[in-house]
């Protein structure tokens, strides 16, 4: 059974965080969990994992009281994401991705897969990735700037019944100006000095909540962290702060 969505303005930070489980098997990502015991709420199951155990590891995390963020970002033609969405559902996810770049009849599908569900997992939208800028953009074929893609998407998913997006901080501000309502799901999250990785637009957990953030994904400074139990309680704390 997936968890009700609450309202942004009953968030408490641990609401607000989602730990990224992006380890390649069930082990390691409950040994962390286990480290970090009742501090989190959230976990994030992506690619690396869930392709590792399959659907069973939302159900385990979940048998702990976890919340389980599916981050597959799904993008097919509209038949097959609406199966897919009804089996994430029966899985136990309570947030789902998919690629906004896969067009209006594929959201529209997968919006009117999770409307027929007694329990749908909420569908986010997938705008630009954290590791793209503009000359990742350019690469594929965009000539805007990361800022008007992710506008020109955000509008094709709530137009096509999405109600949650996936963005960068920077990207924050604007999207909640034009969708207040909207779940706001953003990755690429850094506390002042962490390293940046592979993400091209960051920013900190307090800027973030301060801009309109719903949610913040955060993998590696928690889960590469000597103490990530620690690491997590300092991200909580800074998102309190911002609240």
């Amino acid at each position: 059974m997936t968890t009700p969505i609450p309202a942004q303005t009953s968030l408490s930070p641990q609401d607000r965080l989602i730990v990224a489980l992006d380890f390649p098997d069930a082990a390691a990502a409950l040994a962390l969990t286990d480290q970090l015991g009742p501090t989190i709420q959230w976990v994030k199951v992506g690619l690396e994992l869930f392709i590792a155990e399959g659907p069973q590891v939302i159900s385990t995390l979940a048998a702990r009281g976890l919340n389980v963020f599916l981050d597959l970002k799904l993008h097919d033609i509209p038949n097959t994401l609406a199966g897919a969405v009804r089996t994430a559902s029966s899985a136990g996810a309570s947030l789902l991705t998919l690629h906004a770049s896969g067009g209006p009849a594929m959201l529209q599908a997968a919006a009117d897969a999770a409307a027929g569900l007694a329990n749908p997992p909420q569908l986010l939208a997938v705008t630009v990735l954290t590791s793209m800028d503009a000359a990742q953009l350019n690469a594929v074929g965009v000539p805007d700037p990361p800022a008007a893609q992710v506008a020109r998407l955000a509008s094709t998913a709530w137009n096509s019944g999405i109600r949650g997006f996936v963005c960068s901080a920077e990207e924050i501000t604007s999207t909640r100006a034009s969708f207040p309502d909207a779940t706001l799901v953003i990755p690429g999250i850094r506390p002042a000095g962490a390293a940046m990785g592979d993400q091209k637009r960051v920013a900190t957990p307090a800027s973030a909540i301060a801009a309109g953030a719903t949610y913040l994904v955060v993998g590696r400074p928690i889960t590469q962290a000597k103490n990530p139990a620690a690491a997590a309680d300092a991200i909580l704390e800074e998102i309190a702060a911002a609240s």
